[in-house]
C-alpha cells in the first residue's frame, strides 16, 4: 500500500474538496496526470482542477495565475483560467487553481503543431512582471530539499550532479539573450482551444534561452522512442537544436529535469519509484542510449463516478 504524503486518494479528495466549495460539479471527474500536479478533469463543470503535490509551491503557482491574467490580456496562444476569481485556492493544505476544460479533438496535436506555437509564445516579450530566471540545477537541489523516500546514495550523486553542471549552465546562460521560455515544452502541453493550438502548465515558465524550449521533444525522441518528432519541431520551429554547440549542455540539463522532479514522489505514486531508479541508473552508468518510460503513461487515469 503505498503511503506517501501525495497519493491518489489525498489528491482525489482534495479535488471533491474544492469543487463542493465553490458549487463545481464532479460528476464523472477524470484524474489525468498525477506526476508533479494532480490534474483532474470536470466535464459537466467544463473546468480542470490543478492540484500542486508539494508542500513549497505557493510562489510557483502564483506566478502562474499572474502568467494567465496577463497572457489572456494580450492573447497569447495558452489556455485560460476559469471557476473562482480569487486563485490560487488553498485546500487540503497544498494550493489548487481552476482552468477551462478543452477536451481532446481530432486530428491529434504533433510537434509540428508546437513549432509555431513556441515561435509565436517566444515572441510575445517579457511580462511587466518579474520572473525567475531558467536555472535547471536550482530547480533540482529544491526538489532535493523537499525529498521523499530518497536514499542517501542517490541524494548524493543527484547532488554532486548539480554541482558538475551548476558552472557550465551559469557560463552558457552568460553568452545568452533572455526571452520568455515555457520550460517543458512538449506535445502533452499542448491543447486545442477550437481550433488554436494552446500551451499549457506554467509551473516552468521563466526567462531564459529560448534554445532550451526545443530540448524536450529531441530528449523525449532518444528516450521514449519517438521517431521523428524531433525533426518535426526543428523543421516548423525553424531551428535544429541538436545542430547548436550546446547540445549536449542542454540534453544534460533536460535529463537532470527529468529525473530531479519526481524525488518528492518516490513513495507516493506506484511505479514512480522503478522508473526513477531505470533513469538515475542509465545516467550512471553513461548509457545515452536507454529507454525510459513517461511518468504520466506509468499512471493510469481514472474515473470518479
Amino acid at each position: 500500500m503505498t503511503k506517501g504524503r501525495f497519493t491518489e486518494p489525498i489528491m482525489t479528495a482534495a479535488m471533491r474538496k474544492l469543487a463542493a466549495a465553490h458549487a463545481l460539479d464532479d460528476t464523472g471527474a477524470r484524474l489525468l496526470r498525477l506526476t508533479n500536479n494532480a490534474v483532474f478533469a470536470l466535464p459537466q463543470a467544463a473546468v480542470v482542477i490543478r492540484i500542486t503535490r508539494s508542500q513549497r509551491a505557493e510562489a510557483r503557482v502564483a506566478k502562474g495565475v499572474e502568467l494567465a491574467h496577463w497572457f489572456d490580456r494580450i492573447d497569447a496562444p495558452t489556455i485560460r483560467l476559469a471557476g473562482p476569481e480569487q486563485q490560487p485556492i488553498w485546500v487540503n493544505g497544498l494550493y489548487a487553481t481552476v482552468w477551462r476544460y478543452l477536451p481532446p479533438s481530432e486530428p491529434t496535436l504533433t510537434p509540428s503543431d508546437l513549432g509555431p506555437v513556441l515561435r509565436q509564445f517566444h515572441q510575445l516579450g517579457l511580462p511587466p512582471f518579474e520572473l525567475p530566471a531558467w536555472n535547471p540545477v536550482g530547480d533540482a537541489r529544491r526538489r532535493l530539499d523537499d525529498a521523499e523516500a530518497l536514499d542517501d546514495e542517490d541524494h548524493r550523486i543527484l547532488t554532486e550532479w548539480c554541482d558538475a553542471l551548476e558552472q557550465r549552465l551559469t557560463q552558457f546562460r552568460g553568452r545568452q539573450a533572455d526571452t520568455l521560455v515555457h520550460g517543458d515544452a512538449h506535445v502533452g502541453n499542448l491543447l486545442r482551444d477550437n481550433t488554436r493550438p494552446v500551451l499549457c502548465d506554467f509551473d516552468p515558465i521563466c526567462i531564459g534561452p529560448w534554445q532550451a524550449d526545443l530540448v524536450a521533444v529531441a530528449v523525449g525522441e532518444d528516450r521514449f522512442g519517438r521517431p521523428g518528432a524531433h525533426r518535426a519541431l526543428a523543421d516548423s520551429y525553424g531551428y535544429d537544436v541538436r545542430h547548436d554547440d550546446d547540445w549536449p549542455l542542454l540534453r544534460e540539463a533536460r535529463e537532470l529535469k527529468m529525473i530531479a522532479a519526481v524525488v518528492p514522489l518516490l513513495a507516493s505514486a506506484p511505479g514512480v519509484a522503478q522508473e526513477f531508479r531505470v533513469r538515475l541508473d542509465s545516467i550512471t552508468a553513461g548509457d545515452a542510449a536507454a529507454r525510459w518510460t513517461p511518468f504520466a503513461e506509468l499512471i493510469p487515469a481514472a474515473r470518479y463516478d
